[in-house]
Order: C-alpha cells, then sequence, then structure tokens
C-alpha cells in the first residue's frame, strides 16, 4: 500500500498560477486596443440592459391596458371638487355615555 501525501505548496502555486488575473501587454498600442475592446464590450452590456428594461416597462404597460380593457374609463373632470364622500352611521343618543 502507498501513501500519497498531499502537497500544499504544490496545489497553492498551481491554483494561483491558473486563477490568477491575466497580465497587462507590454506593447502601448495592444493594450489601448484592449482597453477599448473592453469599454466596447462594456457598452455592449448596458444597451442590452436598457432594452431589456424597455422591454419590461413595455411588457406591464401591455398587461396592464390588457386587463383593463372593455372597462370605462374614470372622468375625474366630472366630478364635483366640493363634494365629499364616506360612509356614516347614526349613533342614538341612549348610547352614548354620560
Amino acid at each position: 500500500m502507498f501513501a500519497h501525501a498531499f502537497r500544499f505548496d504544490q496545489f497553492n502555486a498551481r491554483m494561483r498560477n491558473t486563477f490568477s488575473a491575466p497580465r497587462k501587454p507590454r506593447h502601448r498600442v495592444l493594450r489601448v486596443v484592449l482597453g477599448l475592446v473592453g469599454v466596447a464590450v462594456l457598452a455592449v452590456l448596458v444597451m442590452f440592459g436598457l432594452f431589456v428594461g424597455a422591454a419590461m416597462i413595455a411588457t406591464g404597460l401591455l398587461f396592464k391596458l390588457w386587463k383593463q380593457r372593455g372597462k370605462p374609463l374614470a372622468n375625474g373632470s366630472a366630478r364635483d371638487s366640493r363634494v365629499l364622500d364616506g360612509e356614516f352611521r347614526v349613533v342614538d343618543s341612549v348610547t352614548l355615555p354620560r
């Protein structure tokens, strides 16, 4: 039977090299080009997010309009602004505490 030892130092070095951040290129033009590519990718993602958000808002508005189809529109200008609408209950004078 063979005993295998797990060597943490080799594992850490291998994982550090595998998952470390990529190094910046040394060539100035290549750095600028990669920076512009990164900015372009960010701009595309922002525009995609805007279109998705606009589609969600439009879908919500269409759903709301679809639910209200066939119902009469409330005409707020036909009401008298001086009228207060409410409910009331008449209380007998006998039940009032003295």
